[in-house]
């Protein structure tokens, strides 16, 4: 499975960050032998704290939602 989404709750805004990866942060995270060590490199930029999230990864985005 290729990482395409990285998936995070943000637990203490109650925001649900979803980001889809450029090529170019593919190639970044291979470089990394743990991706979560590649994802605190991602947080001043998409302004979350790692430690105030889960997180999961996935090749393809689907949502559904209810009562929305």
């Amino acid at each position: 499975m290729e990482t395409e989404y990285v998936i995070l709750p943000e637990f203490s805004t109650g925001e649900i960050i979803k980001i889809k990866l450029s090529e170019r942060q593919k190639k970044e995270s291979e470089q990394y032998d743990d991706f979560e060590e590649y994802l605190a490199t991602l947080e001043k930029e998409y302004e979350f704290r790692l430690d105030d999230c889960q997180w999961m990864v996935t090749e393809t985005y689907l949502e559904r939602k209810y009562g929305f």
